[in-house]
């Protein structure tokens, strides 16, 4: 990924206090997308512990997510055993990552006792019930997005069983949430810099060329579900800023324009795109679009505040922000704060507008610091429950359904 502003260089010797004034625009300086933006803070990384977290690695599938977090990189990490139900697949991932110890399946992983936490990359209809599984077993887990595909009951399951589990972390790998935007929008929320949100928008279309098919998946989970069961990259842009849920939902969804009577999916789908429009806990109004329509890839989003707002999808982070005098001084007043921190030398920001790194990076120190990680199960529940309720309403005509909230 391409590093477009350089921290060091753009400030200089300057002081926090004289970057703020960059932050600000009522102009759009370019078509540079945010997601492309990796800022380099001024700082290193500090080592904190000369501990080495014992992990397990699962899933080498399609987009090989499980090499693709930095684990295998990390100065505080060991990886202690990778898996992958084909055994090709596995060898090529114990390669990948430096591992000699292999293990047929999770499930006979997860009884090694000298592992900590282990990293799901598994197919979507199985994160919950694989995250079960390591917490039952006494393992930290993280898992990629969303934490159930089409069935609600088994991420009532999963929330269950972290309360269950209070001393284990458990991580959804939204991401988002690591965007440079999105990063920065959720600095300046709980700053007081937009006051409520009372709009705000997420996107995800997954562009791919006109007639294409799924990618490929295990079991064709992508091909027979709907593209609202997967919504976190565009719901992030509300939950994830201001950890806040929303309230109901009411959806429409879009049929190939060139053929009003599709086949439906094996889960009866008929959709090739959906938009939602949600009420927030706030009392603000939200919009989620799923869609895989050509175009610009998109994970992103916007808020529009009661004294500020952001948009930083075509442009970058020091322009994104506009507001109220009271808004940017207390913009102005986070300084450099907004901007992700260093990572640990090795580890690189990676995929998904540079989040890759981060959100590997996090998991480790929720476990070695004890503190929360970036993706806790609320929010990971809040943004990926409104999937499944908004295809529902989608089928009833954009009927508005009251979505269920959790709190610990």
């Amino acid at each position: 990924m391409k590093k477009q502003i350089n921290r060091r260089t753009f400030l200089g010797t300057a002081a926090a206090s004289a970057v703020a004034p960059y932050i600000f625009s009522s102009e759009t300086k370019g078509a540079v997308n945010a997601q492309e933006e990796t800022a380099v803070p001024k700082k290193e990384w500090e080592p904190y512990t000369d501990r080495k977290l014992r992990v397990g690695l699962v899933g080498f599938g399609y987009c090989r997510f499980s090499s693709q977090f930095g684990f295998q990189n990390h100065p505080n990490v060991e990886i202690a055993a990778v898996s992958d139900l084909f055994p090709d697949r596995c060898a090529a991932l114990a390669k990948e990552v430096k591992c000699e110890k292999t293990y047929e399946s999770l499930e006979k992983m997860v009884e090694d006792d000298s592992i900590e936490a282990i990293f799901c990359a598994t197919d979507a209809p199985s994160h919950a019930k694989h995250a079960i599984l390591c917490l039952e077993h006494g393992k930290h887990v993280c898992h990629a997005v969303p934490v159930f595909y089409g069935d609600p009951e088994w991420g009532d399951k999963l929330f269950e069983c972290c309360k269950k589990h209070p001393d284990l972390k458990y991580a959804m790998f939204e991401t988002s949430t690591f965007h440079d935007d999105l990063y920065a929008m959720e600095k300046i929320y709980k700053a007081g810099g937009f006051g409520k949100i009372v709009y705000s928008e997420g996107e995800y279309d997954h562009t791919k060329e006109p007639g294409a098919g799924p990618l490929p998946s295990y079991n064709d989970w992508r091909k027979n579900g709907t593209p609202i069961w997967y919504p976190t990259h565009a719901s992030a842009y509300y939950v994830g800023v201001t950890h806040q849920h929303f309230v109901d939902v009411s959806a429409k969804g879009i049929k190939p324009l060139n053929n009003p009577n599709p086949t439906p999916n094996a889960n009866g789908n008929v959709f090739i795109g959906e938009v939602a429009t949600l009420n927030t806990s706030e009392g603000g109004l939200s919009r989620i679009m799923c869609c895989s329509a050509y175009g610009r890839y998109l994970e992103a989003g916007r808020v529009r505040g009661e004294i500020g707002g952001f948009d930083g999808t075509y442009t970058s982070v020091k322009d994104a922000y506009t507001g109220t005098a009271d808004g940017r001084k207390i913009v102005e007043s986070l300084g450099d704060s907004i901007y992700k921190p260093a990572l640990p030398p090795g580890v690189e920001a990676g995929g998904h507008g540079g989040s890759h790194g981060y959100l590997g990076n996090d998991f480790v120190e929720a476990i070695l610091q004890n503190k929360e990680p970036r993706v806790g199960i609320v929010d990971a529940l809040h943004m990926t429950v409104l999937g499944y309720y908004a295809h529902l309403s989608a089928t009833r005509d954009g009927e508005t359904i009251k979505l269920p909230t959790y709190s610990l």
